[in-house]
């Protein structure tokens, strides 16, 4: 006998609906069916009532409901109604009371392909996916859904490649009718894993069924989605271009392949271009001006964004947050916390985390913590932001603190959070703590996250420990961009150039900040014709270059003096919008000094319109090579009047400055104002320029006592330009004692060696002479060959000593004969030595003769030299610019040497 419902039943839906609101009503009491005999319902109508209240309760997720209303099936006598049943079946998955459903579906009689499909739905969902096969397999018969439920819960428990397989068998399953909805899921798969072949084919299948308008936007959305997140934006691009009116998820997913695939630029003419725009289309926008530092348009497209009325959601807020971090801007993240306390009714932990990144990165711990402490929940997220703002700002103790709070809180550690605190480990304080770590990844399985194996690869390269670095990066099973950079890094680091390459030329794919990366390693070790030759690769491969690139390349091009090279370069920077960038501008400004074009120099610096300290650093060591010391303490002051703080660099340009211009009394005032004023402790560098001004001076034993009293011990350089100043002033005793102390370095550069056996040579003690050169015999040291190089008609030319390979060798060898006898005429010429040191002619005078016969008379000479040019070549090129009246510039291994009308610029004083 059934019983009436129609007191409660009606009523029950709406019930459920306001549970979601008030929470405060215990439904329990309005649940119980009563009998009344003035109202009958049928079994199809006591059925449907059932079904409407399994459905609300299914929304809200109701444990006791669902329970009642199953006592209720019962005591009604309509539990045995598959049809109920497997609703049932599905309330209690909803509700995760997948016990409760597995009693319910052993106690069906008769099980239909929906009871099947409805337990395996709710395993996949709680991630019991081995229960879920289980499940698949025993079915007696299936479905389309089957298969796609099986697909979908492999892909959302993370398993695509079971996914795809799943998809293979069912497509193999000749009583299977293949099913869009199964095609979107492995499409979906085939994109997480990039596997662009099995793309080509889905796509082919899709064409091949022909679904039908009515599943045709879905699919065509799933194959953009697909090609995109596989990295093939241009397949995409493909597919939107034939869509006659693409939706919304289309227009969206192309923005943002558009961004990947041309960059920021030609993906915001394409939201320009959109006929409608929802909060994901400005948010992809938001985001992807955020994610590629452009985080002013970020905001602005926000601000218009709100202009619109359209509101914002959590989403939009942690984009412009990010936005706010990535320039550090404090002032619009302050105004944005408070928008959001104004509008919003709570700060949820998506918002939280972005306030509390934006905060920590902007140095302002204290509120950091604050919001931190004001969340009223916490995810990994939170954790790691505030953990990573304390690293930021070096505070590495606090940080791993943090760390262990957060494993006492207790919150789940992923990948993230690992591979900010691996980062935290960066160096010989905690490096014992990155191995614990590194076990704890082994042990959880995290090891074999990209994120984890890219911080450990780091980690142990900033540790100094390369080999453990390799040995991190060949476990990884998978790797990426990062990864392979990572590497090339570590290579570097330890001066392993060839491996260095050998990791670039094995990446399976490359972008532009791996060719910066392995660009940047030759330069860094010198290899700057091999990093100009890679860049002219990049042109020929169409890596589209940025403006580590071109600063990159620029100043190998100053360090190797190739000016038309380094035009052409900066043409290329300025056609493609980097000529105002101001580390771009920097290089310019190098490059123009290091060539001698130290007016074109200035004209560009001039022109940089927020000059850096970086920009006044590059100027004034211009200058100061060029030989113009006044000139660059000039430019010091005007730094100083534009209220630019100097660094320890600015010290050492304007004190070489000082010390090439003979100016001691500004020299020590600059010197001991560096710590009063800037608060600059001097390092090495700064004494070694000072030692090198009073020695030049003269003033020999005060530049002894200033190292007597130097607050650590003095280094090779140091004693070095004591040195070179003995040999300056012939003071042979102090040149003992500097010697005494250089050697105890044990230094394997040639220089001093070559310097101290240039002092005997001058003193004619041949025997010592002789004793320098058995030692660096002994120790291997051998005097780096001195080479020079002249550029004539697009074409550098390179010299070495007594060179004989030159086509016109014999022609450059009669000139210098005849430019010989012409200043020994003058009377000025005086090398006593000469026949002590050989007959042969060094390299500068041989590209300086090859320039003579080569360049028109009005033409400037311009030559190079790796090594400080020796005394009788400086005074040799000095009087072949009086008897020939040419203007001769020489750029040795140290600074410029401006020959004209028998004078140098340098003053005889290098």
């Amino acid at each position: 006998m059934f019983l009436t419902l129609n007191h409660c039943l009606p009523q029950l839906s709406r019930i459920l609906i306001r549970h979601v609101s008030t929470q405060q009503q215990n439904l329990s009491t309005k649940l119980v069916l009563f009998h009344d005999p003035s109202a009958q319902l049928s079994y199809m109508e006591l059925s449907q009532k059932f079904y409407e209240a399994m459905k609300a309760c299914a929304s809200v997720k109701s444990t006791p409901i669902a329970q009642k209303l199953h006592a209720q099936l019962i005591s009604t006598g309509l539990d045995s109604s598959v049809f109920l049943q497997n609703h049932l079946l599905h309330l209690y998955s909803n509700c995760n009371l997948i016990d409760d459903a597995c009693w319910v579906f052993n106690n069906i009689v008769y099980r239909n392909v929906f009871s099947w499909n409805t337990m395996i739905s709710g395993f996949a969902d709680l991630g019991r996916m081995s229960e879920a096969e289980k499940m698949f397999d025993e079915m007696p018969e299936r479905d389309s859904v089957s298969w796609t439920v099986m697909m979908s819960g492999y892909f959302r428990n993370g398993q695509p490649e079971k996914t795809l397989n799943m998809f293979v068998s069912m497509v193999q399953d000749t009583n299977c009718v293949n099913d869009p909805f199964s095609f979107t899921c492995a499409m979906k798969a085939c994109g997480s894993l990039a596997y662009m072949k099995l793309a080509l084919q889905l796509h082919g299948l899709v064409e091949k069924f022909d679904f039908g308008s009515n599943v045709y936007m879905a699919i065509q959305n799933s194959i953009m989605d697909m090609y995109i997140k596989s990295g093939k934006v241009s397949y995409a691009e493909r597919v939107f271009l034939r869509i006659p009116n693409p939706s919304l998820f289309c227009w969206n997913s192309m923005i943002y392949g558009y961004s990947k695939l041309y960059g920021v630029g030609r993906a915001f003419d394409l939201f320009n271009q959109m006929p409608e725009r929802d909060s994901v289309s400005w948010n992809t926008m938001i985001s992807i001006f955020s994610q590629h530092g452009f985080g002013v348009q970020s905001l602005g497209t926000f601000v218009e964004m709100w202009s619109q009325g359209v509101r914002p959601n959590s989403m939009m807020y942690a984009s412009v947050l990010s936005a706010c971090t990535s320039i550090y801007d404090l002032e619009w993240g302050t105004h944005l916390h408070a928008r959001i306390v104004r509008m919003e009714l709570t700060i949820d932990v998506l918002v939280g985390s972005g306030l509390v990144d934006m905060y920590a990165k902007c140095g302002c711990l204290e509120f950091a913590r604050r919001i931190f402490d004001s969340l009223t929940e916490h995810n990994a997220v939170s954790w790691t932001s505030l953990i990573s703002g304390l690293a930021h700002f070096g505070l590495e103790e606090e940080a791993l603190e943090m760390f262990n709070q957060m494993r006492e809180a207790p919150i789940s550690l992923d990948e993230f959070t690992l591979a900010t605190i691996l980062g935290v480990c960066s160096g010989q304080k905690y490096v014992s703590i990155g191995e614990q770590l590194h076990g704890y990844t082994i042990k959880t399985g995290m090891d074999s996250s990209v994120a984890i194996g890219n911080a450990l690869v780091t980690m142990y390269t900033k540790c100094g420990n390369v080999q453990e670095a390799n040995h991190a990066f060949k476990l990884m099973p998978m790797r990426d961009i990062i990864s392979w950079t990572a590497m090339i890094t570590a290579f570097s680091k330890i001066g392993d150039i060839e491996k260095a390459r050998q990791c670039f030329d094995q990446m399976p794919e490359q972008n532009v900040i791996t060719w910066n990366s392995m660009l940047g390693t030759y330069t860094q070790h010198g290899f700057w014709e091999e990093g100009l030759k890679l860049y002219t690769l990049m042109q020929r491969q169409g890596v589209k270059p940025d403006w580590v690139t071109f600063a990159t390349s620029i100043s190998a091009c100053a360090d190797l003096a190739i000016l038309k090279l380094g035009i052409q370069i900066v043409s290329q920077a300025e056609k493609l919008g980097f000529g105002s960038n101001v580390s771009v501008a920097n290089s310019v400004v190098t490059m123009y000094s290091r060539c001698g074009r130290i007016e074109e120099a200035q004209k560009v610096f001039d022109l940089i319109h927020e000059k850096n300290v970086v920009s006044w650093n590059a100027i004034m060591a211009g200058y100061a090579q060029n030989g113009q010391g006044r000139k660059v303490i000039e430019i010091f002051e005007n730094m100083l009047e534009m209220k630019c703080s100097p660094d320890h660099i600015s010290y050492v340009s304007v004190l070489s400055g000082c010390s090439h211009a003979g100016l001691v009394t500004e020299g020590k005032q600059y010197f001991y104002s560096m710590t009063e004023d800037f608060g600059i402790s001097p390092t090495s560098e700064h004494f070694s320029c000072m030692v090198d001004l009073l020695g030049r001076a003269g003033l020999l034993e005060e530049a002894k006592n200033l190292i007597d009293g130097m607050p650590f011990k003095p280094n090779a350089a140091i004693w070095g330009a004591l040195l070179g100043a003995c040999r300056t002033h012939c003071e042979s005793k102090l040149a003992e004692v500097a010697v005494r102390n250089l050697l105890e370095f044990d230094v394997e550069e040639s220089a001093s060696y070559i310097l101290l056996a240039n002092i005997y040579l001058d003193s004619g003690k041949l025997e010592s002479v002789a004793d320098v050169r058995k030692l660096m015999r002994e120790k291997g040291i051998r005097k780096n060959p001195g080479c020079s190089w002249i550029e004539v008609e697009n074409r550098v030319h390179v010299f070495t000593v007594d060179e004989t390979n030159h086509p016109q060798i014999k022609d450059i060898y009669r000139k210098l004969e005849e430019m010989m006898k012409k200043i020994e005429d003058t009377g000025n010429y005086k090398n006593a030595i000469r026949s002590l040191r050989g007959q042969g002619y060094h390299s500068e005078k041989l590209a300086v003769a090859f320039g003579l016969i080569n360049l028109p008379t009005w033409m400037p000479i311009h030559v190079m030299k790796n090594l400080r040019v020796c005394n009788d070549c400086h005074l040799t090129i000095k009087l072949i610019s009086l008897v020939t009246s040419r203007e001769l510039i020489v750029r040795d291994g140290y600074r410029f040497h401006h020959f004209k009308n028998g004078f140098c610029s340098c003053g005889d004083y290098w």
